[in-house]
């Protein structure tokens, strides 16, 4: 038997110093992985505070939004696919899960936020941009403190939009990452390790 073999159990897990090697590049993945989604997180928010949103809520803005919710769903579909090729699909779910989450979130603060300025009343105070960004989230949490409720129509329809897509994200979207996880899981299994035990080597017979 091989040294390379020599370290894989009957189960096909590793044992010995080759398990040793490939905890090392997964923990240097998995801070790389922190790092991407929380730049991302504040990289949005960010932006959320530094764009110059001075218009008022019209048909022209409401395309733009819908536009973006349809960017949302874009850009989860390509977190997805990216999933299942990722040698490291858990990490990369998380990523995927934080830029699809504040993105959605950020969406809809600016939506409350030009409706505010568009028809004032349209919520129990006025709101900033935080007011707004605050809002969304306790709405998305269903926190429901009741400091700032919607009041108009409007408004009221924005919420329950929020609402609604809130669902989906947590319901048919996590189910989605977590197939997309088992998928990329199975695929890299399927793969034989490298030499060293730290890595995926496509093509290579693990008996060799």
């Amino acid at each position: 038997m091989s040294e390379e073999t020599s370290g894989r159990s009957r189960g096909g897990t590793l044992s010995g110093p080759g398990l040793n090697g490939a905890h090392r590049p997964r923990r240097g993945a998995a801070a790389v992985a922190i790092v991407r989604a929380v730049s991302v997180a504040v990289g949005l928010v960010t932006a959320y505070y530094l764009l110059p949103l001075d218009e008022r809520l019209t048909p022209g803005t409401a395309v733009l939004l819908v536009s973006g919710l349809l960017v949302v769903l874009l850009v989860f579909c390509w977190e997805v696919r990216a999933i299942t090729r990722s040698p490291h699909p858990r990490l990369r779910a998380v990523e995927g899960l934080a830029a699809t989450l504040v993105l959605f979130l950020v969406l809809f603060a600016v939506s409350y936020y030009l409706l505010d300025r568009s028809e004032p009343g349209s919520f129990s105070e006025a709101l900033n941009r935080t007011d707004a960004l605050y809002f969304a989230l306790t709405t998305f949490t269903t926190v429901g403190f009741g400091d700032i409720t919607a009041r108009s129509q409007t408004g009221r329809v924005l919420t329950m939009a929020q609402m609604a897509g809130g669902l989906l994200l947590v319901g048919v979207a996590a189910r989605v990452l977590a197939s997309a996880v088992q998928a990329g899981l199975s695929r890299r299994h399927r793969e034989p390790l490298d030499p060293a035990g730290a890595g995926i080597v496509p093509g290579q017979n693990p008996e060799t």
